[in-house]
């Protein structure tokens, strides 16, 4: 990991973390679905809320074992936006996906 104390760099690795787990969980779920194991067993609410969990740990590595509070508060912050957003335009947003 980067050890940087910068809310800059909390912000951008609150950002890339969810859209690289999200890619990951949308490749496995179509690859699973190709070879005939699994229907699509995550919809698209669930791939966006699980991606947000890698979120989780940075904070808390960032937090407890480096003791960056500014990277950690930067992580915090865009992961409370992304949960609020989520759910003020769920409704809206996802059918379109």
């Amino acid at each position: 990991m980067i050890k940087k104390d910068f809310y800059f760099f909390g912000f951008v690795m609150g950002v890339l973390s969810p859209v690289v787990i999200f890619g990951i969980l949308w490749i496995l779920n179509l690859m699973l679905f190709k070879i005939g194991v699994a229907k699509f067993y995550l919809d698209k609410e669930t791939h966006i809320l699980l991606s947000l969990t890698g979120n989780l740990a940075l904070i808390r590595y960032y937090f407890v074992n480096l003791g960056y509070d500014k990277t950690g508060r930067g992580i915090l912050l865009i992961t409370f936006a992304f949960i609020l957003l989520f759910f003020a335009l769920k409704d809206y947003f996802l059918q379109y996906i």
